[in-house]
């Protein structure tokens, strides 16, 4: 589980995967960390939670309600509406709505291998975070397997091209307790688990699998993460480990069987490749003799060729053809039978040769890295075709044979791009990759942006699943939102400056800097008249708008924070803004009056809000667990209905509660599939969907949200207790 690399108190958004793993440890023995203010008995805690007391800071010496939740020892104070006579009766309940995990966006090419496959279904089969997406390449339909509990790092497909084979790295649960990795083996037709392999054997991570050809795929051949790269050959039918042998300390790309012996097993890696032995329960290795040619760093991949000939592929750009040759005895000491040596070296490439597919009449295809170029070669290693993909779409990740013809190409940059040599290269799947913070839904289409560190801007069509256009920018983005009248869209970028843009055109119509440090949160009024920009250097920047959007004047500044403005929102009325920051401080403002700080935050309990984005305030005070430390939260977003607050959290987790959920461990619908951080969520501008996305796992979550039904669980909070109520 990839996750925060630094907490927000340290005033940046950048990441250190341990901070998480340690946090968590130390959160389940820590009841000082408590969220609540919690004493021994039920009794006392009922009393520290109700505060019937003068409002702190009231100069009207108004009574009314408090309640004082801690993070992290700070005590925030909330205000109760006037409306709630009785907060310790109410009553939370779950949604009746839930989500449905509708689409997928993103690939992971950047860094896995081998992870492409077209199944007989006519299914790309393919994974990103902790999702085996199944892609109907003609339909344009997927489908999901989502029984993997971290991210998903290798796969492979049955002879039979129907059951899969697929293995995640190791995580923590919610209790900061080591999760051990394993492999499922599936069915894709029916997503049934058929086989759990390796649980409580592997360790880290598994990084490799194959499953045996000659014997109808009877084995399952895992190699793991672990610092000997431990190689193991399990019974599939079974789920019993036959073998298990230390590999290398180097890193190991790939592992497969000889397809018509499966008592042959071949690695490749860093420096070397081995040829394995399977005997009497034993495995046994010989490694490859690189003889009068210069040993490359990588072997980067193999096949096997017709004639039973092995062919690599590596980070000199050759094409190697090893073969058995008698052994050399004064090499490889008395007893020694054969060696495998080089036949021939071709040479392929400008730079690594990434991926090798043999097509079924013995051709060869060959995907590079550098020159960005897919060979087509005769049996005989000759040069038939070539064709080179966009730079835009990064290096030849891998290769999968469509009819002999078409070819699939899993690409460096996440992006999986159909086609033939003939006609050329279209993307059927795009996505970011690199860490993404930057979420917004258009106001009345279908349609959101997201923006994150690879200075990508990418607009989606959640109709048709598709991305819409991209742009790419000087600096990263971290945040976005539309203007409402959906003409033009701001993005806020790492360095203070923020940009304004037109969706029909895709140009920057405006260009504007606040501060030097990056910006956290864009906020448009209700009526699309202000802009709100808040910063890291504490501020919030507030704008006229004028011209549709199209034109910004400073209007004003909101100074009072003491740390860094994390969210924001306005009042309906367009005329107040609630914010937090970094520091988990709440905060008002009176825009209208000049953006003067609001005192007396008694007198906002009451204000009615466009928006709720803010993780800290009363009416989502019950999205935070206990033990919370103010950064486990990343952002929410209420439902335009206000019928529902969906949270993204620090756990790769999505949650769906009732809104408003005002008290301490409030019920939720709770969602698996991101394999990092979910760093931002936000519903469509009919409620339809949810979009969640992830922050290392590069992964967007289209979520749909399914009403169940109108029991009146979901109604009895929203409309008894938190009918709105006139501004004090």
């Amino acid at each position: 589980m990839e996750t925060k690399r630094a907490r927000r108190n340290s005033e940046k958004l950048v990441k250190d995967p341990q901070e998480k793993t340690k946090k968590l440890l130390e959160k389940k023995a820590a009841s000082s960390a408590n969220l609540l203010n919690r004493s021994p008995s039920l009794e006392s805690r009922t009393k520290d939670l109700i505060a019937r007391a003068g409002s702190p800071g009231s100069r009207r010496g108004t009574q009314g309600q408090s309640i004082k939740m801690f993070i992290r020892g700070r005590p925030i104070t909330m205000y109760v509406p006037s409306n709630i006579q009785n907060y310790e009766d109410l009553r939370m309940e779950p949604p009746v709505e839930k989500l449905e995990l509708d689409w997928v966006y993103g690939y992971r090419g950047r860094d896995c291998r081998a992870n492409l496959y077209l199944l007989s279904s006519g299914e790309a089969v393919y994974f990103i975070a902790c999702v085996v997406v199944l892609y109907h390449i003609n339909n344009r339909t997927q489908r999901h397997y989502r029984k993997h509990t971290d991210c998903v790092r290798c796969l492979t497909i049955h002879p039979d091209k129907v059951r899969v084979a697929s293995g995640q790295t190791a995580g923590v649960d919610k209790d900061g307790k080591p999760l051990q990795p394993y492999v499922h083996i599936w069915d894709s037709s029916t997503l049934i688990t058929l086989q759990q392999i390796g649980l409580g054997t592997f360790e880290r991570g598994v990084g490799s699998v194959a499953f045996s050809f000659a014997d109808a795929g009877a084995f399952l051949c895992v190699i793991d993460d672990s610092n000997e790269h431990m190689l193991s050959v399990w019974d599939c039918a079974k789920g019993t480990k036959h073998t298990e042998v230390k590999s290398t300390n180097e890193a190991v790309f790939a592992v497969e069987f000889n397809p018509s012996d499966s008592t042959n097993i071949i690695t490749c890696g860093k420096s070397h490749i081995y040829f394995w032995t399977l005997s009497a329960g034993s495995l046994t290795k010989k490694q490859g003799i690189f003889g009068k040619y210069k040993k490359p760093k990588f072997i980067q991949c193999f096949v096997f060729s017709l004639t039973g000939d092995v062919l690599t592929g590596d980070s000199e750009g050759n094409i190697l053809t090893w073969g058995k040759s008698p052994g050399d005895v004064k090499t490889l000491g008395k007893g020694a039978k054969e060696t495998f040596q080089i036949m021939r070296q071709t040479r392929a490439h400008d730079g690594s040769v990434f991926t090798l597919c043999m097509l079924q009449g013995g051709a060869l295809l060959s995907g590079g890295g550098k020159d960005r170029k897919i060979i087509r070669w005769s049996a005989d290693l000759a040069p038939e075709r070539e064709c080179e993909i966009p730079e835009k779409f990064g290096a030849v990740r891998c290769i999968t044979d469509v009819n002999g013809e078409e070819v699939l190409v899993g690409t460096t940059r996440n992006a999986i791009l159909r086609g033939t040599f003939s006609d050329g290269f279209v993307a059927i799947v795009q996505g970011h990759v690199d860490e993404m913070w930057g979420l917004a839904t258009h106001p009345s289409q279908d349609v959101f942006l997201t923006c994150g560190h690879d200075r990508q801007v990418c607009v989606w069509n959640t109709e048709e699943h598709k991305l819409d256009w991209c742009t790419t920018l000087e600096e990263y983005g971290l945040c976005a939102d539309f203007c409402p009248n959906g003409a033009v869209v701001s993005v806020g970028l790492s360095t203070g400056r923020w940009l304004v843009l037109d969706l029909q055109t895709k140009e920057v119509i405006s260009d504007y800097t606040d501060g030097n440090e990056q910006l956290s949160v864009m906020r448009y009024s209700p009526d699309g008249s202000f802009l709100a920009v808040g910063s890291h250097d504490n501020f919030i920047y507030v704008y006229n708008v004028t011209e549709s959007g199209r034109r910004y004047s400073r209007y004003g500044k909101c100074n009072g924070h003491s740390s860094f403005i994390t969210h924001l929102d306005w009042s309906k009325d367009g005329k107040y803004i609630m914010s937090n920051s970094g520091d988990y401080e709440i905060l008002y403002w009176d825009v209208a009056g000049g953006c003067k700080l609001l005192r007396n935050r008694y007198e906002s309990k009451d204000r009615e809000w466009a928006s709720y984005t803010c993780v800290l305030g009363f009416h989502v005070m019950g999205v935070w667990l206990e033990g919370s430390d103010g950064t486990d939260i990343n952002a929410l977003c209420r439902s335009h209905s206000e019928r529902l607050v969906a949270v993204a959290d620090d756990f790769c987790k999505v949650h769906l509660f009732q809104y408003p959920c005002p008290k301490p461990k409030a019920p939720n619908h709770s969602y698996e599939g991101h394999g990092s951080h979910v760093t931002n969520v936000r519903f469509t501008h009919c409620d339809s969907h949810l979009l969640s996305m992830g922050g290392k796992d590069t992964c967007i979550l289209q979520w749909e949200v399914k009403r169940a039904g109108t029991g009146d669980g979901g109604d009895r909070l929203h409309s008894a207790s938190f009918t709105s109520s006139p501004e004090p």
